[in-house]
């Protein structure tokens, strides 16, 4: 996902803080690699009608904020030098990095002295004999080392030189004599300057073969694997890298980070082209719905009305009925009545707001071109039907295109000024882009038309709290509780801002309220958000998993594809350690997102769990000290 990519409704407010963490320095180093999933932060989901700023899969990714620190000082240091110090210290760090490059890309064996290297320097290959494969086992085991040495020297020479083929030559001469780690990469290297990648790997495998935790020669291989287009592979030397240096190479680091993107990035297209076009949760399609004012069906389509079942009105007031059950059953059978509905036609002065409703189905099932089809044909037919321009301003503000979005609402405007919704969803514009001034004006003015929908006065609520007006965040949601006190939403949403303050007994308390008022009301079809919350609540205030897994495992049976269930159950079992139950989680959360972006985000979790799980294999050595890692890499965290 980007800041361009806006998905449609998807997840519970959450403040930009850390969903399942009660100790940041506690956090497995699994979700130290995905930091470069934090560019993605200011992704904003609406989610029954409320703009809320989440990270990653409905669960947060953390920073390290000691690099962040690092970085701006060196920000702010770069500010204070002038424009000609800066081309100076540039032209020095090129000339630094050229001369590492010549010499530091090679290495001296372990066993060589300064006092031998400057007898043989003038003349590496002074008194070597003719060395091949057929010949080596007739020296002695110190004349081969003593000609190893040597001719790594000399190739050494003819590497700095650019003859590449030459120093090639020569490092096999020396492996012949003795077949030492250093001597593979070196002719690695060679390779390497050639971008002859396939043999890179070859040496490097050598090299590793002979020396497991060869950091040099793990990050040459994982080099030539992200050339030849082999993701994981890198992914996986890199992060083996990182682990024996202690993520103290800020290089290595940032190539897992950017190889978790590519292989989630590339996983993710071969998933969203073959993805079956299909609603979503029914705790999805339910908040998206009631992101809009609830209105009475049109004249001549009432419950009351006499039309034939099977006629266009029929079926269209058929979809209606379904809508009104809010289960996953409900909505599918809406769904196909609008498309029926359409299909016979008759529609007579209804057939615009057909085209909404069905727009509105081909949107959440990701038919978004479709979608925008309808909705323009709604528009045209009746202009007065705001709610068409609306939601085509919600599918412009997705596809990253903000002056269409503004443009639909304008329009709209033009034909009822009057209508509350315009408002509030406008509001959810100026919120996506921080601007929340802006926002809480359009979520007031929303209040003022109709104060009887409570989603205006949850995200007024939620608006003053990122402005952070605390108070005035608190006695808004105190008010809601007076005015609303039968809404479950209002407990929920309340409840989280709670956590997010720590005060874990009150959110507790809200989110108990929340589930047992959608036992009462919607029993067939309530909203698991709460029972989520309520489990988040208590890994970080009583680190209590096994009660948290039972209330994710409850939101999954009453809604089992709900995606933001399934990501915290991943997280949950991931902070415990259980990585394969993890992985598994996080590939179903890939499957369920709807968005390219989404998917992304989902599988770079399975990745990095998927890449501890081939590290652990793979080097076993390095499990005991991956597990030791995972409270201090990184210092404090946010």
């Amino acid at each position: 996902m980007s800041s361009e990519a806006v998905p449609i409704p998807r997840s519970n407010i959450n403040l930009g803080t850390p969903s399942l963490s009660s100790d940041a320095s506690s956090l497995p180093v699994w979700d130290r690699l995905s930091i470069w999933a934090s560019e993605n932060k200011a992704v904003v989901y609406t989610i029954a009608g409320v703009a809320v700023i989440v990270s990653g899969v409905g669960v947060a990714y953390y920073l390290s904020d000691s690099r962040k620190e690092s970085k701006e000082a060196a920000a702010e240091e770069k500010k204070r030098l002038s424009k000609k110090d800066r081309r100076k210290a540039k032209q020095e760090k090129e000339k630094e990095k050229s001369a590492q490059e010549a010499g530091a890309a090679l290495e001296k064996p372990k066993e060589q002295s300064q006092a031998k290297l400057s007898t043989v320097e003038s003349d590496p290959l002074e008194d070597i004999p003719k060395i091949d494969e057929n010949n080596v086992d007739t020296f002695s085991e110190q004349e081969r080392k003593e000609y190893a040495t040597k001719l790594k020297i000399a190739g050494n020479k003819a590497y700095g030189d650019k003859s590449y083929n030459e120093a090639i030559e020569l490092y096999g001469k020396a492996v012949l004599c003795k077949p030492d780690p250093i001597f593979y990469s070196n002719r690695a290297a060679c390779y390497n300057a050639l971008g002859s990648w396939e043999k890179v790997v070859e040496d490097t495998t050598a090299a590793i073969n002979l020396d497991n935790e060869y950091v040099k020669a793990l990050n040459r291989r994982a080099n030539a694997y992200e050339h030849l287009e082999k993701y994981s592979e890198a992914l996986l030397d890199y992060t083996a890298s990182c682990i024996i240096d202690g993520f103290n190479n800020d290089q290595s680091a940032q190539s897992v980070e950017r190889l978790l993107k590519k292989v989630a990035e590339a996983k993710g297209k071969v998933i969203l082209e073959g993805k079956e076009k299909k609603l979503p949760s029914p705790t999805f399609v339910t908040n998206y719905l009631q992101s809009f004012r609830p209105r009475q069906p049109p004249q001549g389509l009432e419950e009351t009305a006499e039309l034939n079942d099977e006629s266009g009105m029929g079926r269209l007031r058929a979809g209606l009925m379904a809508m009104d059950k809010k289960t996953g059953e409900g909505y599918e059978a809406a769904s196909a009545a609008f498309d029926k509905a359409l299909e016979l036609g008759d529609l007579e002065e209804h057939e615009a707001f057909a085209h909404n409703m069905r727009g509105t189905f081909r949107y959440l099932r990701g038919e978004n071109e479709d979608a925008l089809e309808d909705l323009t044909r709604s528009v045209e037919l009746q202009p007065t039907l705001t709610q068409s321009y609306i939601k085509r301003a919600s599918m412009h503000l997705e596809l990253g295109n903000r002056e269409a979005a503004a443009s639909d609402f304008e329009q709209a405007m033009e034909q009822q000024k009057e209508d509350p919704d315009i408002y509030y969803h406008r509001a959810q514009l100026h919120f996506i882009l921080s601007e929340f001034a802006d926002a809480a004006k359009d979520y007031q003015k929303s209040i003022d038309l109709d104060r009887d929908f409570i989603f205006s006065h949850i995200q007024l609520g939620v608006t003053q709290y990122k402005m952070g007006s605390i108070a005035s965040s608190m006695a808004t949601f105190r008010r809601c509780i007076k005015n609303f006190d039968k809404v479950p939403d209002v407990y929920n949403y309340y409840g989280e801002l709670l956590l997010d303050q720590q005060k874990y007994q009150e959110a507790v308390e809200k989110f108990d309220t929340a589930v047992e008022m959608e036992k009462q009301t919607k029993p067939l079809g309530m909203n698991v958000l709460p029972l989520i919350n309520k489990a988040l609540a208590l890994f970080q205030w009583k680190q209590d998993f096994q009660e948290a897994e039972k209330l994710c495992q409850k939101a999954l049976i009453i809604d089992p594809e709900c995606e933001i269930a399934v990501a915290t159950m991943a997280q949950l079992l991931l902070q415990q350690g259980k990585v394969t139950e993890a992985l598994k989680y996080f590939e179903r959360a890939a499957e369920l997102s709807k968005t390219e972006g989404e998917i992304v985000n989902a599988l770079s979790y399975a990745e990095a769990t998927r890449t501890q799980l081939e590290v652990q294999e793979k080097y076993p050595q390095l499990a005991g000290r991956l597990q030791g890692m995972g409270a201090n890499i990184g210092g404090p965290m946010r």
